[in-house]
């Protein structure tokens, strides 16, 4: 076992008009920005495929666009999580799983199950909405990280909970959603939300920093001493973990320098 995990620090999706001037070159045509913006970045979160379904073939051309180890972090459909009752999602989330995302093949990142902020945390429904998450799906295996964003899911039931089914919750960096910084599965996921268009970086540098050792901290086992832990009485297992960081929704113009800033301080 290696002593630290891998981390990869990417954007949300690949279009955005603003990024034609901000990040990719004047001459590049649009059918090569994931090309190119996946040379730059090591994952990339997708979020079209929280709104409507994919074909097969395009999973399949996403994965042969980008180079040897970068993923796709994919946002499961609307349709799974934003209902009253969870534990009905199961038709739901297999039309999800069997839309063809198994042609990403290695390029499959984890799969981000989000949530309403006015969802509240239902003990006996979430687990049996985390009952319905496969580990595999064709012999690939599969990664799962819930995004919940209603304070109700801060109690150590919820984390436990987590743990016992292997799923990671999003350690979200957000001016209202809250933290979920205690690790529950073999990887973290962080989103971090509070760019602004004005910094060149999305973050600032020292900000940038301070994310980057955490994360260093998190892929080699440990557990940031500047995060708020919901289980302090109940710590993660010392074990290297693979760590996921993007940069969504503040800041988005400069998202993808600030990730390239991060990739380069983790190393």
């Amino acid at each position: 076992m290696t002593k630290s995990g891998t981390i990869r620090c990417g954007i949300g999706g690949w279009t955005f008009d603003p990024w034609d001037d901000s990040f990719y070159p004047s001459d590049l045509p649009k059918k090569r920005q994931l090309e190119y913006a996946s040379r730059q970045l090591t994952a990339i979160e997708v979020n079209g495929t929280y709104y409507s379904s994919q074909k097969p073939a395009t999973f399949a051309k996403w994965a042969a666009d980008v180079p040897e180890n970068f993923v796709f972090s994919l946002k499961a459909s609307r349709f799974c999580t934003n209902r009253k009752i969870l534990a009905e999602a199961g038709p739901s989330v297999e039309k999800f799983l069997h839309q063809g995302i198994e042609e990403l093949g290695p390029h499959l990142g984890p799969i981000l199950w989000q949530f309403m902020g006015t969802k509240k945390f239902d003990a006996e429904d979430f687990e049996a909405f985390l009952d319905l998450l496969p580990k595999t799906l064709n012999g690939l295996p599969l990664r799962h990280v819930v995004e919940p964003r209603h304070e109700s899911f801060l109690v150590p039931e919820f984390i436990d909970m987590l743990r016992r089914h292997e799923v990671a919750a999003v350690c979200a960096d957000h001016h209202d959603y809250p933290m979920f910084a205690d690790p529950t599965a073999d990887f973290v996921y962080a989103r971090l939300q509070k760019g602004t268009d004005e910094m060149p970086t999305c973050y600032p540098p020292k900000e940038i920093d301070h994310w980057a050792e955490r994360l260093k901290i998190f892929a080699a086992g440990g557990m940031p001493e500047d995060l708020d832990f919901i289980a302090k009485e109940q710590p993660a297992k010392k074990t290297p973990r693979d760590v996921f960081a993007f940069f969504i929704s503040g800041g988005k113009v400069n998202a993808p320098r600030g990730a390239m800033e991060l990739q380069k301080r983790v190393g």
